[in-house]
């Protein structure tokens, strides 16, 4: 005897499945590759964070297929679908993603591959292009004013003459150390030009140990 829920297991089994040929996962790969190599290339030649990672920049493009091969295969079975969200759920990463810009490009690949997955070609490529172009923009137009960090290792002794050279320059106290005689300053600048002339002097200064000045933008150089 059929009964309604034989009935419904059946229609929903049979509608659960779709269409998937050869020319749909050609396409889907091949737009997520196209994409995922626009991707590495702004990456690679405007990437502005600490240390650039080829090995990151080559995750990119593999994220992209990935993503675009598990919407192929979600799209083409529902109760599959069902399965793979459930196991998808319990990965977890435990790599640090030092520059908060790494996690854009990571979701940037992500959506490139869901968009390519699910067959919407137009909107991948045209996204793509534009975001980049939008990225690339950001990145050249930036202020002439840079932070840096002026790192300096005295004695108390040379306190006075320190003070002198520093009282030109417009600079905000960041950490003052004592240990003993020894004093160890970081104060934040912001200076339009590279004019560094004053680093040496405040080295050559008697009783100074060392003079250090870093580029600072949210990470200890750039």
């Amino acid at each position: 005897m059929t009964t309604f829920s034989d009935i419904f297991k059946k229609s929903f089994l049979n509608d659960a499945s779709m269409d998937l040929n050869f020319y749909n996962i050609i396409m889907s790969l091949l737009a997520a590759y196209i994409c995922g190599m626009i991707i590495y290339f702004v990456y690679k030649y405007f990437y502005r964070g600490v240390l650039y990672s080829h090995s990151f920049n080559i995750l990119l493009v593999l994220v992209s297929m990935i993503t675009a091969f598990i919407v192929l295969t979600i799209s083409s079975n529902i109760v599959l679908s069902l399965g793979m969200v459930g196991a998808l759920s319990i990965v977890r990463f435990r790599t640090a993603v030092k520059d908060p810009l790494d996690v854009g490009f990571l979701f940037f690949a992500i959506s490139i591959g869901i968009t390519c997955g699910a067959s919407l070609y137009l909107m991948s490529f045209v996204s793509t292009i534009i975001i980049s172009l939008i990225y690339i923009f950001m990145v050249k137009v930036r202020t002439h004013t840079q932070v840096y960090l002026l790192i300096l290792k005295y004695d108390q002794k040379a306190g006075e003459e320190v003070h002198k050279v520093l009282a030109d320059m417009k600079y905000a106290l960041k950490n003052k150390t004592v240990f003993g005689d020894n004093i160890e300053l970081t104060v934040e600048m912001k200076m339009k030009s590279e004019d560094t002339e004053f680093v040496s002097a405040l080295s050559r200064l008697d009783g100074v140990h060392s003079a250090a000045l870093v580029n600072y933008s949210g990470d200890f150089g750039e």
